[in-house]
């Protein structure tokens, strides 16, 4: 019983405790919250939960990451570890999930800038898991500016979703 209890009582990472942990979590969703937010406000099919789900999979994957890396397990000399093959994880992952926003129709593409928000979101989750809120923060308010300000720039273009 006493293992069970240290399975949910343990630091998750070693280093860094419950609250750090949901800490990065909780921005995590916020950020990805805000950009789904857009998105969803401007009646895109992928909105508010898809960009936090996103984000909150990509911070988890970040902190599993850390977790490894920080391990005990991740001192063994035969182990390869290389943390970038998270980026890469995550890029093609959410690519894929962004690609299904993406469609044509009448020789018009639709859904490029919702995707390319899922990516955002993405990015955002691995920061705020990897311990990098500032610059998660920083992404998100340039990601909603550009989504914003620079559509009231363009000038007799079509939505591109």
């Amino acid at each position: 019983m006493d293992e069970l209890i240290r399975e949910f009582t343990a630091p998750p990472i070693p280093g860094h405790g419950w609250g750090i942990v949901v800490l990065r979590l909780a921005v995590g969703i916020v950020l990805g919250g805000m950009i789904g937010w857009e998105r969803e406000s401007s009646q895109k099919h992928a909105g508010l939960r898809t960009h936090v789900m996103i984000s909150l999979a990509a911070c988890l994957f970040g902190l599993i990451t850390l977790a490894i890396m920080l391990s005990p397990i991740g001192d063994d000399d035969s182990i390869r570890k290389d943390p970038i093959r998270l980026i890469e994880a995550v890029t093609a992952g959410v690519a894929f999930l962004a690609a299904g926003t993406i469609f044509t129709r009448g020789g018009d593409v639709k859904g490029l800038t919702t995707g390319a928000g899922m990516w955002l979101a993405g990015a955002v989750g691995v920061a705020c898991g990897l311990g990098h809120l500032g610059l998660a923060v920083v992404a998100t308010v340039l990601g909603l500016t550009v989504l914003r300000i620079f559509k009231a720039l363009e000038v007799g273009r079509p939505d591109d979703g």
